[in-house]
């Protein structure tokens, strides 16, 4: 169709690498798609006899950060930028009426010098550094999960970062989030920005004394351009000098003012090992308390016991004796033995899945139909992360050290877990969740455990154990469009049902725009059934 207008196609993958020839090939030219999109935008910027059209697929990640990029590199120069969104339709009526567009555009340049290509210059980030550090930087930091974020926070503080866990989670942060946010990235990233920019731009902190602090993978998901997507966000907001650091133990990006040390590490690590233990027994027994709000109020009380501890204050119990003494207050906690409701497992995107306002109040809203909510351990995704090296060592070429890296990992997790553990184990109601190695041999025959982009085959591992454990009925949720759970959730549905009679597992997106009430009805038909079969399930013989 556009060479029927009398121009010559190319496509990326047919220009040069390096066009410069003055600068050589470096080791992070990666022929891979996203740096061939951004190759031949810069290659396009140096022709004048060229123009740049990029297509693009609804509900494809990467292309919600590619456009943004690409769009970047070519206005930021004074050319144009085309794009084409390329969907399950015949009809190019729209595409050509964009062409057309773009000709005129051409035609009323002709003659006229375009700008010359701009320098080859990294993009400069703003730095956290020292003095920031020493002059008492508030940083931001998004909610995700409010049980274990709320004990995440005293730790920094320990440690002398003025950390401030917002609590703006809510529908005006994902309206802002829309604004500063390419529509087609994935509803956490929307949520996270959102968040992050109704704060900076709410007037309550000082933004030549602020700072922005979130995690940062450098895996597949689209949850690893965070960083990009904040820093573009802040630039646009007119507001570049607020550094964002990214928290990661991989090196991927340093500053001098933040550092993580193995102390501040363990402490980070306990305060989400015993958020963790209030989300396996605060869920467990809520249901079924006999006096009406008496598991929060427990829940409450141990938590500033656990605060007290993670700040370091002068009396304060141990990290053993407070899992001790958690585990043992929920399992005395008077609860009605005799009811028995569904239990609903909740698997998915890591910030949906804990993020109450990602997923509608999706606990409370199984406590208020009359199920339990099983949520899988948030430091199970931790040891995921660290699994996955011996993966990437035996089968990906990765170098022998990410092997040792990933098993010092893993065991190092499961030291500082013990005490957990171990109560957990000596519980009359509690279990402990089962070690990262046997859900991925629970995993592995159905996906593989190279799927590990987003929540990848620890998401399958994590429905195996539910199903194992006696949790018949899971949620799966995760972001509309999100690709990587949608194979590991989604894909997995139909031979987990296979496997495992009698499971029911419905899969529920969510999104910004998405129905509330489509998501409602979704979760009552589960219910309705979980509620069957629970009825047939008491009706067996004894000896059945």
């Amino acid at each position: 169709m556009i060479a029927s207008y009398g121009l010559a196609v190319l496509s990326e993958d047919s220009l040069p690498i390096a066009f410069d020839p003055t600068r050589p090939l470096r080791a992070n030219d990666q022929w891979v798609y996203h740096s061939r999109l951004y190759t031949a935008a810069e290659y396009v910027l140096g022709r004048q006899d060229m123009e740049l059209i990029q297509l693009n697929s609804f509900g494809c990640g990467l292309d919600a950060v590619t456009t943004d990029q690409v769009s970047d590199i070519l206005t930021g120069a004074g050319r144009l930028y085309t794009l084409l969104k390329i969907d399950e339709v015949n009809n190019l009526g729209a595409a050509r009426i964009r062409l057309r567009s773009l000709l005129a555009a051409m035609k009323q340049r002709e003659g006229k010098v375009l700008p010359a290509q701009a320098p080859r210059v990294g993009y400069e980030r703003a730095r956290y550094t020292r003095d920031m550090q020493a002059q008492g930087y508030t940083i931001l930091a998004p909610q995700m999960s409010p049980i274990h974020f709320e004990l995440v926070e005293p730790v920094l503080r320990k440690y002398g970062y003025n950390l401030v866990i917002l609590g703006n989670d809510s529908r005006s942060a994902i309206d802002v989030g829309l604004r500063f946010v390419n529509n087609d990235a994935c509803y956490p990233s929307i949520t996270v920005v959102g968040q992050i920019m109704e704060a900076v731009l709410s007037g309550r902190y000082d933004t030549d004394r602020l700072a922005v602090i979130m995690t940062q993978t450098g895996g597949c998901c689209r949850a690893s351009n965070y960083v990009g997507f904040i820093r573009r966000a802040l630039e646009k907001a007119g507001h570049p000098q607020v550094p964002v650091i990214s928290l990661n133990l991989n090196g991927m990006e340093k500053n001098e003012g933040f550092k993580v040390s193995p102390a501040m590490l363990i402490d980070a690590g306990h305060a989400l090992i015993l958020g963790d233990l209030f989300l396996r027994c605060l869920y467990k027994v809520r249901p079924y308390e006999l006096v009406k709000g008496s598991a929060e109020a427990l829940h409450r009380q141990w938590a500033e016991a656990c605060v007290a501890y993670l700040r370091g204050e002068k009396g304060a119990m141990g990290f053993a004796a407070l899992c001790r003494g958690i585990v043992r207050d929920f399992d005395e906690l008077p609860i009605d033995e005799s009811l028995k409701k569904p239990r609903v497992g909740i698997v998915g995107e890591i910030l949906v899945k804990y993020m109450p306002l990602a997923n509608n109040h999706l606990v409370e809203l199984l406590e208020n139909e009359g199920a339990e909510a099983v949520v899988p351990d948030l430091m199970d995704f931790m040891n995921y992360c660290f699994y996955n090296g011996t993966y990437k060592y035996k089968y990906l070429g990765a170098k022998k050290w990410i092997d040792a890296v990933s098993r010092l990992g893993v065991s190092a997790v499961l030291k500082i877990r013990k005490p957990a553990l171990e109560a957990l184990k000596a519980s009359k109601r509690f279990s402990p969740p089962q070690p990262i190695g046997e859900l991925a041999e629970q995993a592995a025959p159905i996906l593989s455990v190279g799927n590990q982009s987003g929540e990848g085959w620890f998401l399958t591992g994590e429905m195996t154990e539910l199903l194992k454990s006696g949790v018949k009925n899971i949620i799966c949720i995760q972001p509309f469009g999100c690709l990587p759970n949608h194979v590991a959730g989604k894909g997995v549905i139909k031979q987990l049902k296979k496997l495992y009679p009698g499971a029911n597992i419905v899969a529920v997106d969510y999104d910004p725009g998405a129905s509330s009430v489509n998501q409602l009805n979704r979760v009552k038909l589960m219910l309705s059934a979980a509620r069957r079969s629970l009825e047939q399930d008491a009706a067996l013989p004894a000896s059945t």
